[in-house]
């Protein structure tokens, strides 16, 4: 493994979960090596990430400049990263009510969009058998989570703090996914129709440079 650059992040070419750590660690000017896990051949759950990950998914973090220290699940690494290393808030809150209300939004990503949102790519794409009910259940909770998010965004300009922070970066390759390819065509779905104020954010946040630059990368890879 090469330690030319400060962090090594053990990602997959599609899994959504790492891109959005790419977005941050391009945000904050750091230096990276991303090592894509073939899943097919399983090298998620092999010893030789394991050992950093004990529970064999990405993405994982190591942070050369820090002793090596590695760090798992996105959310945890996204704190990490902004506790650490955004030291002039760029895309973090600043005081303590807005890094809680920053956090919240986090640990709703992590619990509420992308379980539910990952379940339909599961049942859509990869099941063994084809569950219309489970794939409409779980389309059902997108169109929930993205009620939620309206409900705010239809009343402010960001989740946090009237600024663009880590917060908004953490929902970008779910609902990216979910728009292009997981309730595209459900009963007439139609995002900027029904959700004008969450596709006017997402449209905002694939503009901003490090995200259309990290997602030349993953465009490159396929």
């Amino acid at each position: 493994m090469s330690h030319g650059k400060q962090f090594t992040l053990f990602s997959h070419k599609g899994g959504p979960n790492g891109w959005k750590v790419a977005f941050v660690l391009e945000e904050l000017g750091l230096t990276y090596e991303t090592v894509y896990l073939d899943f097919q051949k399983g090298e998620q759950k092999a010893p030789e990430h394991t050992k950093y990950n004990p529970n064999g998914r990405i993405p994982t973090l190591i942070d050369h400049k820090n002793n090596d220290f590695t760090i798992w699940e996105s959310g945890a690494i996204i704190v990490y990263l902004v506790e650490k290393y955004d030291t002039e808030h760029k895309i973090s809150a600043e005081g303590f009510e807005e890094r809680i209300e920053q956090l919240q939004w986090l640990f709703f990503q992590a619990s509420g969009q992308g379980p539910y949102f990952g379940q339909v790519a599961w049942f859509t794409f990869y099941h063994s058998e084809k569950l219309p009910s489970a794939i409409e259940r779980y389309q059902k909770e997108i169109l929930r989570v993205f009620g939620v998010l309206e409900t705010v965004l239809s009343q402010r300009e960001w989740l946090v703090g009237d600024k663009y922070t880590v917060a908004d970066i953490s929902f970008i390759p779910w609902n990216q996914t979910a728009v292009t390819r997981l309730v595209a065509g459900y009963e007439g779905f139609n995002f900027e129709k029904d959700f004008p104020s969450v596709a006017k954010w997402h449209n905002k946040l694939l503009a901003k440079d490090a995200v259309k630059k990290v997602y030349a990368v993953k465009d490159s890879l396929q």
